[in-house]
């Protein structure tokens, strides 16, 4: 359903945000001040339209779906939110007449600097498709301050610079400080015995707040909404006056830089030891601030945890949220007291996982030593998983596994964290992005697996989305496919196979 609106409502929308937010009126308005308005128009109406859906969506049983990525590859926003809203010709048009060129408001806005790969990309085209079928979604990522979209050639090397794009990309974000959660790192375990059963209690840990910030993502021509939450990292700790007052500047901020570095930058420099904690506790902070959130929002939803694989399903693209499995135990055992067998059971029918690479040596590993450092809890709670888990493969004769291949499919062995072992055994379903892919990886990659878990492996073909890299980028060419084939392909793109009738035209 695009946005039905005339070209004067369209007109008083634009003069009514240029005098609100600009102070400024249509005439006296340059580029950058016709996208402001723009966004906030696109943004008021996508709030707007989250409410109506959300409320719709709130009356059904069906699934909701949490996609937890490290990025997501958005791009620029609004061109595609007013052409899936159905007002990118209206204002084309509306500011044609004052002789300024959409395409020139379009150039305004930063890549939002959330992704910069194909993981990214896939991650955005699902959010695209989920809002535009009417499937209630919601994406996790880290509220990143800097991209890596600037490069430069310097001395005939190539360099990547930050890239800061909230001055345009603030615009569509929606702090949620009433959701926001604490994360903790480091410190100490300590386990107790408490009326025959194990009670964790954490000593001298950091403790971090993740503030929320909702990006509403447009679908084409429907009712739906996709949600992408954004973490951002905080210290709650109060400011040092005192040594700030007694000129120890650098000790009274440090803290506080420390743990808001954690969504400072997209995919840190990893080559030392100090990268390496900063990815890690990246991960964890994402992982734990969705999870918390995820199952706070069901129990006020259903007031039951154990109808959680019902009603949602949490998918994980590649092994960088794989924490999520770990994380889960964690709250449902030490949060909500459930005990470990039911608990495991909850999270294998919750959580999915896309693989990436079929390169072994690609997988993603973490020291040991650094992994139980950093995350003291989950590191007791994997080195639970991989115990059972071997230990059910050795004692298990049916299944015919020698030492060595259960030695190559366990979680923690050789002083590393296997996150890509971890994802498999934890999940319930485990694809590839290609038919090919798949295959590889069922009968390559994780053979020893598919033979333990037989139904476990399937695959989902990347897609694209062409809406964009076609109807957007190139519609000279979307308007001769439509008086060919029609306009249904902008909804289903396999109807493009009924161009095969002019491969000789």
């Amino acid at each position: 359903m695009s946005t039905k609106m005339t070209e004067q409502k369209a007109l008083a929308l634009l003069e009514e945000n240029l005098k609100k937010y600009s102070e400024l009126s249509l005439k006296e308005a340059d580029t950058k001040d016709l996208y402001k308005a723009l966004a906030m128009i696109s943004h008021d109406i996508l709030f707007d339209l989250r409410e109506k859906f959300h409320s719709k969506v709130a009356k059904n049983s069906g699934k909701r779906i949490h996609y937890l990525c490290m990025e997501f590859l958005l791009g620029r926003n609004l061109k595609s939110t007013l052409f899936n809203l159905g007002l990118d010709r209206i204002y084309a048009k509306i500011l044609k007449s004052i002789n300024i060129d959409i395409e020139d408001v379009y150039e305004v806005e930063n890549d939002a600097g959330l992704g910069n790969g194909g993981l990214g990309r896939l991650a955005a085209c699902f959010m695209d498709s989920l809002a535009t079928l009417n499937l209630p979604s919601m994406g996790h990522s880290i509220l990143y301050e800097y991209g890596l979209f600037k490069q430069k050639i310097v001395d005939g090397e190539q360099i990547e610079l930050t890239d800061s794009w909230r001055s345009t990309g603030d615009f569509w974000l929606q702090k949620r400080q009433e959701k926001s959660v604490i994360v903790r790192f480091g410190g100490n375990v300590i386990e107790n015995m408490v009326g025959g059963k194990l009670v964790p209690t954490y000593e001298n840990y950091t403790e971090v707040q993740a503030v929320p910030y909702d990006m509403v993502l447009s679908g084409y021509d429907s009712q739906g909404v996709a949600v992408l939450r954004l973490w951002e990292a905080k210290s709650i700790n109060q400011f040092d006056l005192n040594s700030f007052s007694q000129g120890a500047y650098v000790k009274a901020v440090a803290e506080a830089s420390e743990i808001e570095m954690i969504s400072k930058v997209l995919y840190p420099a990893d080559d030392h030891y100090e990268g390496k904690t900063l990815r890690l506790k990246q991960q964890y902070f994402l992982v734990s601030s969705a999870l918390q959130n995820i199952v706070a929002t069901h129990i006020k939803r259903y007031k039951n945890l154990s109808t959680l694989s019902d009603m949602t399903v949490i998918h994980i693209n590649d092994t960088h949220p794989a924490l999520c499995i770990p994380e889960l135990m964690r709250i449902l055992m030490d949060d909500y007291g459930w005990e470990w067998n039911s608990a495991w059971k909850l999270v294998t029918k919750t959580i999915n996982y896309t693989n990436h690479t079929v390169l072994m040596e690609a997988l993603e590993k973490w020291d040991e030593n650094l992994f139980r450092t950093i995350l003291p809890r989950i590191y007791q709670i994997v080195k639970e998983i991989d115990r059972r888990f071997t230990k059910d493969l050795i004692d298990n004769k049916s299944n015919q596994f020698d030492l060595a291949t259960i030695e190559k499919m366990s979680i923690v062995s050789q002083g590393q964290v296997r996150m890509a072992n971890l994802s498999v055994i934890g999940s319930n379903h485990v694809n590839g992005v290609s038919k090919l892919h798949s295959e590889i990886i069922r009968t390559s990659l994780f053979k020893d697996f598919d033979r333990l878990y037989p139904n476990k492996f399937t695959n989902v073909t990347n897609g694209i989305a062409h809406r964009r890299w076609m109807c957007q980028s190139n519609p000279r060419l979307a308007e001769l496919i439509d008086s060919c084939i029609g306009t249904n392909y902008y909804y289903d793109a396999s109807d493009l196979n009924k161009l095969s009738k002019y491969t000789e035209d």
